[in-house]
């Protein structure tokens, strides 16, 4: 079923990232982590959907997004960045297959950080503290980190960060890969979830599962 929102706000998060908030259509349920379909509501691309990911709690009165812009791809994120309150979009029924499964280890890449925030949020405020949790979270440069302030401000989550396209002071110059895996994951008994570009979320999959991890304790999705 198709819904149309009307933006309320948008503000930004980093400087490619946006932080958008609409209104919620009266008995429209998600669960944390899921998307949607979403396309922009004006002529030329309402057929144009792309899957966003719900960024707010469930029971909260409006649906908020985070979504990065990339304007050398098809033009989709960058029109998204450029909306004003007041503008309409298009969104389907939730799908998604990532959902808390339990306390962790978070892996993700970029944007990859989108299904983890609805999760951790709603893991925090239902339990108060998001011990056994850990965060790794990989970026091109220091000011790609989405929501840093958050995680770092979580009681109980450890948080770590790498960057692949600088040398940043105070953190790790490295991809995440076995070795960096051996070195930062605090405990390897709780689930994986990894979420990230399709090659990076294809190649943890395997190190985890080479070093033994079951599969149901391995939830994945390319972002």
């Amino acid at each position: 079923m198709t819904h149309t929102l009307t933006l309320k706000a948008i503000e930004p998060v980093t400087h490619d990232v946006n932080h958008l908030v609409f209104n919620r259509p009266e008995g429209y349920e998600f669960k944390p982590g899921q998307a949607t379909d979403f396309a922009l509501d004006k002529e030329g691309w309402r057929d144009e959907q792309r899957p966003f990911t719900f960024t707010n709690l469930p029971d909260a009165n409006r649906l908020e997004f985070v979504i990065k812009s990339y304007p050398s791809h098809d033009g989709v994120t960058e029109q998204i960045a450029a909306l004003k309150p007041g503008d309409t979009v298009l969104i389907e029924d939730a799908w998604g297959a990532i959902e808390d499964k339990g306390p962790g280890t978070f892996i993700a890449g970029g944007a990859g950080i989108t299904p983890f925030i609805a999760i951790l949020r709603a893991r925090h405020a239902r339990e108060g503290s998001l011990d056994g949790c850990q965060l790794i979270f990989s970026n091109d440069e220091k000011r790609d980190i989405i929501l840093r302030e958050e995680w770092d401000a979580m009681p109980g989550l450890k948080t770590t960060y790498t960057v692949t396209g600088e040398d940043a002071e105070g953190l790790p110059h490295h991809k995440i890969d076995a070795g960096f895996l051996d070195s930062h994951v605090a405990d390897w008994s709780g689930v994986f979830y990894v979420c990230g570009p399709d090659k990076m979320v294809e190649e943890i999959e395997q190190i985890l599962k080479d070093k033994g991890v079951p599969e149901d304790r391995i939830v994945v999705e390319a972002a």
